[in-house]
């Protein structure tokens, strides 16, 4: 696989049991691929994003990339080291270099917990020698830079705005200083003023701390917006790879071209 790429995937593929209709049983008829045959390498530094309509297979994708779930087939490398073949503890020592900011700034946040300690969390599991004052020292080190002040460590999630709990996820993604960050519709439950916002504050991380990042969406405005390379999927496959210029403004699959006769006006990049 090519060294230059910090991630590379090989044919993945993802399929699971349909649990009810008429094809249950039928073999293979039973079962729904969710992602069929997906390659493509990412390189250091840039934003590629994945983009197409719901169920397409684009979060699917993105979880085996982090290997929350795994893949029923194909080959996934980051930064040279096979992810397929890493056991519990040599992959919980890989995973503090590759974060997620969820879709859902709540779900994804623990009720029960005060904003310090979600985003001390990591620390704690990767970095356990530390002191309590280092990590705190830390901690209220990135809630600043995300735009959140020290006050915000005692209170808890449901205490502040959906834009503002997404900034808390990403502290928490950027508290190990990753090097690759998978962001999976991150803007598409804020109203579109906070989403450019937290848009911007994603631009801004990924040039300050040399990010390396995959960005899921369906809308086309983010992802010509954010992205340096986009990668339109559908049914599981994509369908075009290319860079955002070129994918966005002068297409060449007829699925990208729908795509982007529903959308009034694209920005260029």
């Amino acid at each position: 696989m090519d060294s230059v790429n910090l991630l590379e995937a090989r044919e993945l593929r993802k399929s699971y049991a349909r649990s009810t209709g008429f094809l249950a049983g039928d073999g293979e008829a039973a079962r729904f691929t969710a992602v069929d045959g997906v390659s493509f390498g990412v390189v250091a530094g840039e934003t590629f994003a994945i983009v197409g309509e719901s169920g397409c297979g684009k979060t699917t994708l993105a979880r085996i990339i982090l290997r929350l779930i795994e893949p029923d087939s194909g080959e996934l490398r980051f930064d040279g080291v096979d992810l397929l073949t890493l056991g519990a503890e040599a992959l919980r020592v890989r995973r503090r270099q590759m974060q997620m900011v969820f879709q859902d700034p709540f779900a994804s946040l623990n009720p029960r917990m005060r904003v310090g300690a979600i985003v001390g969390e990591p620390l704690a599991i990767h970095e356990p020698g530390i002191s309590a004052a280092e990590r705190r020292e830390r901690v209220v080190g990135m809630l600043k830079r995300v735009g959140l002040n020290v006050d915000a460590m005692r209170r808890y999630p449901h205490e502040f705005s959906g834009g503002q709990r997404q900034r808390v996820g990403i502290a928490r993604a950027l508290i190990l200083r990753p090097k690759l960050v998978v962001a999976d519709e991150p803007v598409s439950a804020l109203d579109v003023s906070v989403g450019a916002q937290v848009l911007l504050l994603l631009q801004e991380l990924q040039r300050e701390f040399g990010l390396t990042y995959i960005f899921i969406s369906h809308s086309l405005p983010v992802v010509a917006q954010v992205a340096t390379r986009v990668a339109v999927m559908r049914g599981g496959r994509f369908v075009e790879v290319g860079g955002v210029e070129q994918v966005l403004h002068s297409p060449a699959d007829a699925y990208t071209k729908e795509l982007l006769a529903a959308v009034p006006e694209l920005p260029r990049a």
